[in-house]
């Protein structure tokens, strides 16, 4: 049986700053193996595995992260599906009310598996086996949502009340009610009982099935996001929801909207391993800590340390610890955490403050990723910056000029193609090209290897926003 895999891709990832942040969250980064939550998530739901096939995934995230995206899935050789971009966050509802209309248009009997890109769930093919499950509820018209085994009294999770025990099947349930995020007494009793499961937060359904959903229970959302996407336009091969409709759907998940409502829930239990990475301390357990309760990542070294996590995230930065005990040490070029690791779930608190004050850690990751590859700022002085500067092989910057910088650039890996007003030339490993201000200019890497170079900027003002664009393949003003 054929199923859209439908990626919900937004957030801003709070709980585990410094690495996640606003303009670069959680999914993207590589928290536990060696790819990003978003990449082992295209993964785990592509292929066929289980009896199911899955179609190329859906992907629904905003503009900011488009380009991420296609990356991304380009680097684990998975082929989108359709990109759907949201003009601003309106939580889970519209995002999943968006997609299955969306489906609805080109195949009525449309199946899709809605899952958050930012969890880990170890187990893909045991995984699977619980998705096949619940097939026949869905079959039935039900909407089934998946719940996890709890292994502790964890108060960091909504909760589902099946109907009855389960019988270590792994059949669907009847669901009995959602529970919000419990207090410590109610968790510990809820694990007691034994007929309590963790909302992991992920839903199987016919499209048809959900949007009837809505009618019945949240018809303020449809005409809004139908809207959006009658107006929708193509955009290098996005989908851009219309702002103005969208602009007017409820800000409002699905679990409040539909599901907390509807009668026709089953729950499809599973015992495999899955955790959402909800904070740092969820980043120790599943990385696997050693006979000390130690973990370590990166450059870090730990001395006499007790259920301590040690993260450095730059080989240039040596992380040691001596005789920590249940702490957290995060160390990142621009910004370092250190805490309680029993204070994990407080790390959006730092986030807070830091926006209080203006730092721009706060939101904004060191590396500033763009359509055309990224870039980081390696020393900022008085009227100078020096950055490194990656291409992806085919790409190419805006044809631009500067209003109050000039500068020199000098290629350290690859080969550039540059053009300084009518000069266009190649430049090899270890050449370099001066850029004067005011030179309308732009760099291209015509080979089929990622092109580095250096960049010193000169000038009396070094921002972003002095660029004046000519010419722009991802239509950027």
């Amino acid at each position: 049986m054929r199923i859209t895999p439908v990626l919900l891709c937004g957030g801003s990832g709070t709980r585990l700053w410094p690495l996640s942040r606003k303009s670069y969250p959680k999914q993207f980064s590589r928290l536990v193996g060696d790819e990003s939550l978003f990449q082992a998530s295209a993964r785990r739901l592509s292929g066929a595995r289980a009896g199911l096939a899955f179609d190329a995934p859906m992907v629904l995230t905003n503009a900011d992260f488009r380009f991420i995206v296609t990356e991304q899935l380009t680097e684990a050789g998975i082929d989108p599906g359709p990109i759907l971009i949201e003009p601003a966050g309106r939580n889970t509802g519209p995002a999943v009310l968006a997609a299955a209309l969306w489906l609805l248009r080109s195949d009525p009997d449309a199946i899709m598996l809605v899952a958050p890109s930012d969890h880990v769930v170890p187990d893909t093919d045991a995984f699977c086996a619980a998705v096949a499950n619940g097939l026949p509820a869905v079959a039935a018209g039900d909407l089934v949502t998946f719940g996890i085994a709890p292994t502790r009294a964890e108060t960091g999770y909504g909760y589902l009340e099946q109907a009855a025990a389960p019988d270590g099947s792994g059949q669907p349930v009847p669901l009995r009610r959602f529970v919000e995020k419990p207090d410590a007494a109610a968790a510990a009793e809820m694990l007691a009982a034994g007929n309590y499961l963790w909302n992991a937060g992920i839903f199987l359904f016919s499209a048809r099935a959900i949007v009837a959903a809505f009618q019945a229970h949240a018809p303020e959302l449809i005409t809004p996001v139908t809207a959006a996407l009658d107006a929708a336009k193509t955009d290098l091969g996005f989908l851009r929801l219309a702002p103005e409709p969208w602009g007017r759907a409820p800000d409002i998940s699905i679990d409040y909207a539909v599901m907390e409502k509807a009668g026709n829930l089953a729950v499809v239990p599973f015992a495999g391993g899955w955790s959402d990475l909800g904070g740092w301390d969820a980043v120790w357990r599943e990385t696997g800590p050693d006979v000390s309760g130690v973990v370590t990542s990166g450059a870090a070294t730990a001395i006499d340390c007790r259920d301590t996590l040690l993260r450095s995230e730059s080989p240039a930065l040596q992380v040691v610890g001596i005789g920590l005990d249940n702490i957290l040490v995060v160390a990142m070029p621009d910004a370092v955490l250190i805490a309680d690791l029993a204070r994990a779930q407080d790390v959006k608190l730092a986030v807070s403050a830091l926006r209080k004050t203006g730092a721009k850690q706060a939101e904004t990751f060191p590396r500033d990723h763009r359509p055309w590859g990224w870039f980081e700022s390696l020393v900022i002085g008085d009227r100078f910056q020096v950055k490194r500067i990656v291409v992806h092989p085919g790409a190419a910057l805006s044809l631009q000029s500067h209003v109050h910088r000039a500068e020199h650039w000098i290629v350290v890996e690859g080969t550039a193609k540059v053009t300084v007003d009518k000069d266009v030339r190649l430049v090899s490993e270890n050449q370099s090209v001066y850029i004067p201000l005011g030179a309308i200019h732009r760099m291209e890497n015509p080979g089929k290897v990622p092109m580095v170079l250096i960049e010193v900027q000169t000038g009396s003002y070094l921002g972003e926003d002095d660029i004046v664009r000519y010419e722009d393949v991802y239509a950027r003003s």
